[in-house]
């Protein structure tokens, strides 16, 4: 089988050292090639002609949001991972770039004790993405922490439930979202399409650390008729408004007496992520059960298969994107394939669902 061919492209000398190193350390993946700056990259690209490219988000020159837009106003399709550190400027950059057409993001380590320590870092994010990214090169070798989780003697079937249980789908009081690679774009489009008489609250997960979340929820908030903010404990949910749980920190709905409210913790990662869209979704079960509505976008592994499996074993439905427009058809795929989803839907299809679900039971016309 080929390797993998990547450009590591970063103005720090020490960066793509580490990073050529570690990608050498894996036997389906070939450094191609390093560039210091955009500029040089560009060049680059034409003479090693790479699979997949990391791109420094901060570079002098041409930056890696400039770089971006300048490979794909010339026609390069290869997926691209911005390389970024943990401020609020360099997430705002982040965005924009995944907006531009960047696929997916690693953030620099912060903080860590060691030259080894920030290795394993860049090493755990790095390598999964670039394999999940290049599906059609080299099929991912099994990663023991992403093991995924047995399926129920009643989960064999990928196809829908029958027509006639669709139809017996009840009224919808919360729907919740679990998102990973490919998220931010995949959100923006959902919001955008969503009413602003919208009538029940929305709850969701995006695999991102924190001031990234922050970022994302302004954003979200910016194109949407909805309020999009960031979860906070004791936040009673409404109709109309969408919590976003913050980087590092797993978000649940509690119930008490008449009011519903968010309760975060920093509770073990599950599924290596944290927030994870399991945890999420096992309260919305517990709080809500028949009346939830799980929705799966794009994203790398299995977070989320658990935690829908609670929802539908209680009476509530779930959507999954398609995998046609799925940057990486881990997440939904994994729903899809347990025979656990309603509907298999492309992306521009999905906020129209969703909006047809939650009219159910509601005189109030919902459009």
């Amino acid at each position: 089988m080929p390797s993998i061919r990547v450009l590591v492209v970063d103005d720090a000398v020490v960066i793509r050292r580490i990073l050529t190193d570690i990608l050498a350390e894996d036997p389906d993946i070939e450094v191609v090639g390093t560039a210091p700056n955009g500029r040089i990259a560009m060049a680059k690209v034409k003479q090693v002609n790479p699979d997949i490219l990391t791109l420094d988000v901060e570079m002098p020159e041409m930056d890696g949001l400039q770089t971006l837009r300048a490979l794909r106003a010339e026609g390069h399709r290869q997926p691209v991972i911005m390389f970024s550190t943990m401020t609020e400027k360099a997430a705002a950059t982040t965005l924009d770039a995944l907006a531009a057409g960047a696929s997916d993001y690693v953030t620099k380590p912060a903080n860590v004790g060691s030259v080894v320590e920030a290795k394993q870092r860049v090493r755990e994010q790095l390598i999964p993405k670039i394999k999940a990214l290049s599906p059609n090169i080299v099929a991912p070798r099994p990663a023991p922490r992403m093991a995924r989780p047995a399926a129920t003697a009643t989960t064999s079937s990928a196809a829908p439930p029958p027509a006639s249980q669709q139809a017996a789908a009840g009224r919808v009081d919360c729907v919740a979202i679990g998102v990973s690679t490919g998220g931010p774009n995949a959100l923006t489009t959902l919001f955008r399409a969503l009413p602003s008489n919208f009538p029940v609250p929305i709850v969701m997960v995006q695999h991102m650390p924190p001031v990234f979340t922050h970022q994302l929820a302004v954003r979200l908030s910016s194109v949407s008729t909805l309020d999009v903010r960031e979860g906070a404990t004791g936040t009673h949910l409404q109709p109309g408004h969408a919590a976003l749980a913050p980087g590092d920190n797993h978000m649940e709905v509690v119930r008490a007496g008449g009011n519903v409210s968010l309760q975060l913790h920093k509770g073990p990662p599950e599924n290596s992520c944290r927030p994870a869209t399991d945890v999420l979704f096992r309260s919305v079960a517990a709080v809500y059960g028949p009346r939830a509505l799980a929705v799966v976008l794009t994203g790398m592994g299995y977070d989320g298969l658990n935690g829908v499996r609670h929802i539908t074993e209680r009476g509530g439905r779930a959507i999954v994107q398609d995998r046609a427009t799925s940057v990486v058809w881990g997440m939904p795929g994994a729903v899809a394939e347990a025979g656990l989803a309603d509907h298999i839907l492309p992306l521009d299809d999905i906020s129209g669902e969703i909006v047809r679900r939650v009219r159910v039971g509601r005189s109030a016309a919902v459009r």
